[in-house]
């Protein structure tokens, strides 16, 4: 249970590991390192019940070469509440990026349509003006030896937003075989980590802030690049489970 990162009443925040789909599809039958694998998040979440009848479900996705925060709905009314917070963009998500060479400014906005490349490939995505808005606000946390570690805040949440705007203007993550210049296989993985996630779940508590320390593949690219990476806030301790309340039962009727 290591990564889980937060649990209370209503949800579960886990530290999804880089090249884990979340879910079954014809795309995981091999690994971008060119092992085969079938396994999937959906393969572990009996053992993420916590004394509930019924397996916890996504709130929202990452891709599979993404690492970090990934938030769980642990009972019908639980993923409902979620539903509307990631819907209504009140979900407040920290990505950190290691890009390839890196803006000019220290702050920014990237402000481009997105759609799919290809109908029949929907998870691929090209700018178009024709397509969904799609906004990410940027800053640059350091620079070093030709890469910029960025911190990226996307305020819609469209598919592979982060990797199609970072590659069109100019900066591709590091690691990326399909937006940037890493090659499919035998790469230095996808340099794109969801480092954190704020979420205004109970309306009378503060938000409820979780944080993932970087997978090992980044921890590696920090340290050869001098980045300092803070550790985690509470990454000592995992947080209790919350009594039952207004806010956050754990009563037979919200499952």
């Amino acid at each position: 249970m290591r990564r889980v990162l937060y649990r209370d009443a209503l949800m579960l925040v886990i530290d999804k590991p880089a090249g884990l789909p979340v879910h079954p599809g014809p795309r995981n039958s091999l690994s971008r390192s060119g092992r085969a694998g079938t396994q999937t998040l959906t393969q572990f979440l009996l053992a993420l019940r916590f004394g509930l009848p019924r397996v916890p479900e996504l709130a929202h996705r990452l891709d599979r070469d993404t690492s970090g925060c990934l938030v769980l709905g642990r009972h019908r009314k639980a993923l409902e509440r979620l539903g509307k917070l990631f819907k209504g963009n009140q979900a407040h998500k920290t990505y950190w990026a290691i890009v390839e060479g890196g803006p000019e400014a220290e702050t920014g906005e990237i402000e481009l349509p997105l759609a799919p490349r290809d109908p029949d490939r929907g998870w691929w995505m090209k700018v178009d003006p024709a397509g969904q808005p799609a906004l990410t606000r940027w800053r640059v946390l350091g620079r070093a030896g030709g890469r910029t570690w960025l911190a990226l805040e996307p305020v819609t949440g469209r598919t592979h937003q982060l990797r199609v705007h970072c590659s069109a203007s100019g900066f591709p993550i590091l690691g990326d075989a399909v937006y940037g210049h890493a090659p499919r296989f035998g790469g230095p993985g996808l340099h794109l980590h969801a480092r954190a996630i704020t979420l205004p779940l109970y309306p009378k508590r503060e938000p409820v802030h979780v944080e993932a320390p970087l997978p090992a593949h980044m921890a590696e690219t920090f340290a050869a690049l001098g980045f300092d990476a803070p550790a985690p806030s509470g990454s000592d301790k995992l947080p209790p489970v919350v009594g039952a309340d207004d806010d956050g039962q754990e009563l037979a009727g919200n499952r």
